[in-house]
């Protein structure tokens, strides 16, 4: 008497939803983290671009807005605030 194909077909459907469940729960990490990093990196490079560019006249008011341009966009976001900085003044 040897296991039964149903008994298979049951361990295969088991890990399969096991690993569909473990996949579900670890992308939404994966990308929070993503974003938490550019995020951080965003405004670091506001802060650099304003310790360094003080000296020549370029500085960026770091807010919310401009953080989330950073972050989401990086060095394109940083070089979009100051393009749109200089259009606007």
């Amino acid at each position: 008497m040897g296991i039964g194909f149903d008994v298979i077909i049951a361990y295969v459907v088991g890990l399969l939803l096991l690993l569909l469940v473990g996949w579900l729960l670890i992308t939404p990490i994966k990308l929070l983290l993503k974003f938490l990093a550019n995020g951080l990196i965003g405004g670091i490079m506001l802060l650099v671009l304003n310790l360094v560019g003080g000296g020549i006249g370029i500085s960026v008011a770091i807010n919310p807005v401009t953080a989330l341009i950073a972050g989401f966009l990086g060095v394109p976001g940083i070089i979009l605030i100051l393009l749109l900085q200089v259009i606007l003044a």
